[in-house]
């Protein structure tokens, strides 16, 4: 049973990472200022989309992380 929640939290942490990672800052330095008009017409959207899905799939992670943890502690108590 620990062995299953030990190799679970490493595949969560891994995931949080990696999730963490892919995601675009909040601020697009001066090359959002210099190609906003663009940007805004076209890519926006798929942006938002993304950076949307990216966002509820770091929540479902990090909850599933801190599960994980709470367990391997409990059992290994």
């Amino acid at each position: 049973m620990t062995l299953f929640l030990k190799i679970l939290l490493v595949i969560f942490s891994i995931g949080l990472i990696l999730v963490i990672l892919l995601q675009s800052g909040k601020s697009a330095g001066l090359s959002g200022s210099i190609a906003g008009g663009a940007e805004q017409m076209m890519g926006k959207q798929k942006a938002r989309g993304i950076d949307a899905f990216l966002n509820k799939l770091t929540i479902f992670i990090a909850v599933g992380f801190m599960i994980s943890a709470m367990a391997v502690a409990f059992f290994m108590r």
